[in-house]
């Protein structure tokens, strides 16, 4: 089993490794030059990193880890200098608007100091419904789950499940 089949199946897994190395080098590239020249021209960049993409707008400074792992529906909208760190599966439904500077995180690292230290981390899916507005700076940590309609509020860190029309500060 490759490092990536694991990292994409939750089990640990190691960052070091050199094939998942040049699939961050890859997304880097992408982002960099579609930072440079936001247009719909250079969007094909990120467009061809993601798993699967309805229709969407990305401000500049999106970054991404892998992009890959990323799924997104019809309506999304990404404000400036967003943050998808996709070791896992994002999925994110449609009509979804993610605020300036909010982190969705599926990396996590092991409580083991000497783990961490050799690379080694796992990753958990993030999973967002549809209609989801989600504001400035929040953070998404790895493993939730986020329903329909739901808002979470501005510089929220998100560390458990939200249930559908619900609201989180």
């Amino acid at each position: 089993m490759t490092e990536f089949d694991k990292m994409v199946s939750g089990q640990h897994y190691n960052a070091l490794d050199k094939t998942l190395i040049s699939y961050r080098e890859t997304a880097r590239l992408a982002c960099a030059k579609f930072t440079a020249h936001p247009s719909k021209g250079n969007m094909k960049h990120i467009t061809r990193l993601f798993k699967s993409m309805g229709t969407a707008i990305l401000e500049s400074g999106f970054q991404c880890d892998y992009g890959i792992n990323i799924t997104v529906g019809k309506n999304f909208y990404a404000n400036f200098h967003c943050v998808l760190l996709d070791s896992a599966e994002i999925v994110i439904g449609d009509d979804v608007l993610l605020g300036p500077a909010v982190h969705i995180y599926t990396a996590t690292h092991p409580k083991d100091a000497e783990q961490r230290r050799r690379g080694i981390c796992y990753a958990l899916p993030v999973t967002i419904g549809n209609n989801v507005w989600v504001g400035g700076g929040a953070k998404i940590l790895a493993g939730v789950t986020i329903g329909d309609n739901a808002i979470i509020g501005a510089n929220a860190v998100v560390t458990k499940d939200v249930t559908a029309n619900q609201i989180y500060y």
